[in-house]
């Protein structure tokens, strides 16, 4: 993990040459992931892309499903469901709060 206690996880700091010599790519390969849905760093007024250190993360996710064989394809929809179970865990701890804080007996996180 590259957050190493930034003010803002999402803030796009490094420009796309730095963001590949973290993630240990090319930067060929981040306008590929960009171009594929992968990833989506934002963007300076004039245009330059810049990668948050949660971009960073994300990047060595890929790397890491990469290595296990997935394609962008699988990798798209991996990283799809993590979001949606992410999003569902939130859901689940918010309405647990509003039952007044219900146990949690899933064995999952949350």
């Amino acid at each position: 993990m590259v957050s190493p206690g930034w003010a803002d996880a999402d803030r796009g700091l490094f420009s796309i040459s730095v963001a590949a010599e973290l993630a240990g790519l090319h930067p060929q390969t981040l306008r590929i992931y960009e171009r594929e849905g992968l990833i989506d760093p934002a963007r300076s007024a004039g245009g330059t892309r810049r990668y948050s250190s949660r971009d960073i993360d994300r990047l060595a996710e890929i790397c890491a499903l990469t290595a296990d064989g997935l394609n962008l394809a699988g990798i798209r929809r991996v990283l799809l469901m993590q979001e949606e179970t992410r999003q569902l865990h939130a859901e689940l701890a918010r309405l647990r709060e509003l039952l007044g804080g219900a146990p949690d007996n899933s064995g999952g996180p949350g």
